[in-house]
């Protein structure tokens, strides 16, 4: 999946602005930034979580920031390493770049305490307040996942409590906590447009 705003393997951008996206379909909306439609638009909603530094994280972290959230888990031997790799390629890229962040919330927040994601963090080479790996109540993650990001794929499906939230997906967040992208994060060809989305989202800052 790749509809930041399309699909070309070129490292650039076929508009000057991307699109805005309010729900699990991904249906672009293309509005101006400073329509007041924008006032009442689907955003990112308040939360509170925990990084691997013990720090407390919110929505106020990434004020007036660009960032990249995705779903993971520690101990997870399939799709992880390879999204946290694509990851990495992200940090590599705009590690010098304060305006834009990058946000992995685990899924299994029991067992990934900010200890273990700390150790995770020391290993996989990330950058504290760079990267935050956030841990927190299992509700909220969930909720923000499904509700909030629409990372999930399976539309139209119902959900409980319990069902496990397992994908692939890496979602672009604006300054203004819009949806603005989302990207198949195991795809180097949708990392690239990521990439090139990121830096075309820069210029509304």
């Amino acid at each position: 999946m790749l509809t930041g705003c399309n699909s070309s393997s070129e490292n650039n951008s076929r508009v000057e602005t991307l699109p805005y996206y309010d729900s699990a379909e991904f249906t672009p909306r293309w509005i101006d930034s400073n329509s007041s439609e924008l006032q009442a638009f689907h955003k990112i909603p308040k939360f509170s979580l925990t990084n691997q530094n013990n720090d407390l994280i919110t929505e106020k972290t990434f004020e007036n920031k660009i960032y990249v959230a995705d779903f993971f888990f520690t101990f997870c031997t399939g799709i992880c390493p390879k999204m946290t790799d694509n990851m990495s390629l992200l940090q590599e890229e705009f590690k010098e770049d304060e305006s834009v962040l990058l946000l992995s919330h685990s899924v299994t927040p029991d067992h990934d305490t900010p200890e273990v994601l700390q150790e995770y963090a020391e290993a996989k080479e990330i950058i504290p307040n760079k990267w935050h790996l956030v841990t927190g109540d299992r509700q909220e993650i969930y909720n923000l996942g499904r509700t909030a990001y629409f990372v999930e794929e399976d539309l139209g499906l119902e959900k409980e409590a319990d069902d496990f939230l397992h994908t692939e997906n890496f979602v672009l967040i604006d300054h203004n906590r819009h949806i603005r992208g989302i990207y198949n994060g195991l795809n180097k060809t949708a990392i690239a447009q990521l990439t090139t989305d990121i830096k075309t989202l820069r210029q509304e800052l």
